[in-house]
């Protein structure tokens, strides 16, 4: 079968749900390996079975932080975050204080995020910063993504994907015209095609989060085949 490696190198192959199964995220650690993808993204619990089945391979290790509701303390966060990176995580996806965000509490958001870049980035870890979307207004987007910038975040990304919608292509064009070309931006949530991925990426996204990763890289060529993560969001 012939993939398109340039697209699957796009997609954080996702397995997220809380009931999933020791084979299911094995499962998804081999599918990860053999096409390609960025990484494998799994609850934090997950970390050192993924790290062990990805080893010296390139798909990297992706764990969340405050998931889903980004409203533990920042110490929570920083100490999940730590311990994470030392099970084997190389990215950590965290989910913003949403509270803070929209009562205008700017620098309780900023310092949640900038102390998760902190201690990432000391081990060589990378952070995406989810700001839940479909909870935001347009303003509040452009803030969370300005405050990620300003906190030293890598990306920005849309949603958890257990929230009352996904990504969106407006909202994917918004936060790249706000963090502008220097900064990542990953669209998740609800991306199932490849069409949806081509929409995302049209839009400024440049990482997508996915369950049906499978699905969509199989599409490029001929057939489909289901996937364990594939009924994850």
């Amino acid at each position: 079968m012939n993939i398109d490696r340039t697209i699957a190198r796009l997609i954080d192959h996702t397995i997220l749900k809380p009931e999933a199964l020791r084979a299911e995220v094995k499962t998804v650690c081999a599918e990860a390996l053999r096409f390609g993808f960025a990484s494998v993204c799994v609850n934090s619990f997950w970390v050192p079975l993924v790290a062990s089945e990805l080893k010296e391979s390139p798909v990297k290790v992706c764990t969340v932080a405050g998931f889903p509701m980004g409203a533990a303390s920042t110490a929570a966060k920083v100490a999940e975050t730590r311990a994470a990176i030392l099970d084997g995580a190389e990215e950590i996806d965290m989910v913003i204080n949403l509270g803070a965000l929209r009562g205008g509490e700017r620098s309780v958001v900023e310092l949640d995020i900038r102390a998760i870049v902190e201690v990432s980035h000391s081990y060589s870890a990378i952070v995406k910063v989810i700001i839940e979307t479909a909870l935001l207004t347009d303003e509040e987007k452009v803030l969370a993504c300005q405050l990620s910038q300003t906190a030293g975040a890598d990306f920005v990304k849309t949603s958890t994907g257990f929230s009352k919608t996904g990504a969106t292509v407006e909202d994917v064009a918004l936060m790249r015209r706000t963090v502008g070309p220097s900064m990542g931006v990953k669209a998740s949530g609800g991306i199932r095609t490849l069409e949806d991925l081509g929409a995302m990426v049209a839009a400024g996204a440049t990482r997508i989060g996915a369950s049906a990763s499978v699905r969509i890289v199989e599409s490029i060529g001929a057939g489909t085949e289901s996937s364990a993560a594939d009924s994850d969001t």
